[in-house]
């Protein structure tokens, strides 16, 4: 059940929406205190701070030790382990090809399968729905700047390109409402064009967007393994 899935993480959410609890969390984060130096440092009563503490141990961010000097003095311990799944989670994806996929093929498309290229082995190529007649020469300005190389030499068509089994990931709004028939897995990035614009500066910006996206992405991405046939 999806509530199950979620449950500890929204616990644990819970737990750091408050300002106090959050405050501890950061107290904490570098090294272990007493109760003692926490109530001084928040300024709140020791019974407060107790309240908090329940809380938070309850979830499963924090534990307490005993002080191997004074038997009687505690310390507390944030688990860092706890953060750790805190975030969106991302999917793993396994797929043979990546088509990036815009209107025109000109300009946002083009660059991500160059940052793609760069940073993952799994195949990629870009295509477009209505591809212009050429690739927008701020675009290979962009790409020429990262230091990155252009391979494509004009527009493709999306239908010329595209393969049953590849995962297209559409960098153009409109582009995600037009293809919502098709069977492919996709994943859609919501990027403004910055032919709209028109600057070098509008292209560079649209580029570091672009590779911050691919960034993220491109771990989660593998190509299927291969069985190996058993020899007779």
């Amino acid at each position: 059940m999806v509530t199950d899935q979620y449950s500890s993480r929204v616990a644990r959410f819970a737990a750091l929406g408050d300002p106090v609890r959050l405050a501890i969390a950061d107290l904490l984060h570098d090294g272990d205190l007493s109760p003692d130096t926490l109530t001084a440092s928040l300024q709140i009563p020791g019974n407060l701070l107790a309240h908090h503490l329940k809380i938070l141990t309850e979830v499963g961010l924090i534990t307490r030790t005993r002080s191997q000097a004074d038997g009687r003095r505690t310390y507390l311990h944030l688990e860092l382990d706890g953060f750790d799944d805190l975030l969106p989670a991302a999917s793993a994806i396994s797929t043979r090809r990546v088509v990036f996929v815009c209107t025109e093929n000109s300009a946002r498309s083009v660059m991500a399968e160059a940052i793609w290229r760069e940073v993952s082995n799994v195949p990629v190529s870009s295509a477009g729905t209505d591809p212009a007649f050429r690739i927008n020469p701020r675009t290979r300005t962009a790409v020429r700047r990262a230091g990155l190389l252009l391979e494509q030499r004009e527009p493709r068509d999306l239908d010329e390109v595209l393969k049953p089994s590849d995962l297209v990931v559409s960098v153009c709004d409109g582009v995600n409402e037009k293809l919502v028939n098709r069977r492919n897995p996709r994943l859609h990035w919501s990027i403004a064009d910055p032919a709209r614009v028109g600057s070098d500066a509008a292209f560079a910006q649209t580029f570091d967007e672009i590779r911050s996206r691919v960034s993220v992405l491109a771990p989660h991405v593998q190509t299927p393994i291969r069985k190996k046939r058993k020899s007779a």
